[in-house]
């Protein structure tokens, strides 16, 4: 396949769309239309073609999209074929979430390893994951060959921590913190911010509500 470079926005949607046909699978469901697709993701259907048109022809007009096709080309896509190990950095009530959470359902992504700095939290297994102390986060990254760190930390010392990850070779950071992180080019951050996530639906209810009054 040629390496064309894919938008943001449509990496973004990927796994939504993976999980979906999951979904059909199960279901023994053998093909799915855009419209379909459309209607289950909330996705509009021109923009699931015109993002499924970066991989090349994989429907058929009249026919649409073969789900055991599609599904192993979007699993060789997103690396479902192997398990992907990640750390986590903060085993604060957030870390400790995401700790017992940790991927359970139709992934292969994984937390490993957890780092923190309190004496009572580290040399210690939670959640089965083992949490070590942050002394031992560049040589723990590198024995364990992980890429990609979701960062839980405290504010004030999220940049620091940043720091010691470009350092450890870490090329991918989740970012939980509020914090804009100043990272080069070769490491890509996702940055997660709740607080505006809620906000943002509050204010969408209030706008929806605020319509509804109006008409």
């Amino acid at each position: 396949m040629a390496t064309r470079k894919i938008p943001r926005a449509t990496a973004r949607r990927l796994p939504v769309y993976y999980r979906y046909l999951n979904v059909l699978k199960d279901a023994n469901k053998d093909r799915v239309s855009s419209t379909e697709l459309s209607d289950a993701v909330q996705v509009d259907s021109a923009t699931i073609r015109r993002d499924f048109s970066y991989f090349g022809e994989l429907g058929k007009r009249g026919y649409g999209y073969d789900v055991a096709k599609l599904l192993k080309f979007f699993k060789g896509i997103l690396n479902q074929d192997k398990l992907t190990s990640v750390a986590l950095v903060g085993v604060g009530s957030l870390g400790s979430a995401l700790m017992n959470y940790n991927f359970h359902q139709n992934t292969n992504l994984r937390i490993s390893a957890a780092f923190d700095n309190r004496p009572e939290l580290v040399n210690r297994v939670k959640s089965g994951i083992p949490v070590y102390p942050m002394s031992d986060l560049k040589q723990q990254l590198r024995d364990q060959q992980i890429d990609a760190v979701i960062l839980a930390v405290p504010s004030t010392a999220s940049q620091l921590v940043t720091n010691q990850l470009v350092e450890a070779g870490v090329h991918g950071i989740l970012n939980f913190t509020p914090v804009r992180l100043q990272v080069p080019s070769s490491v890509q951050v996702q940055n997660i911010d709740l607080t505006n996530e809620l906000q943002t639906l509050i204010y969408f209810i209030e706008n929806n509500r605020q319509n509804e009054q109006d008409d």
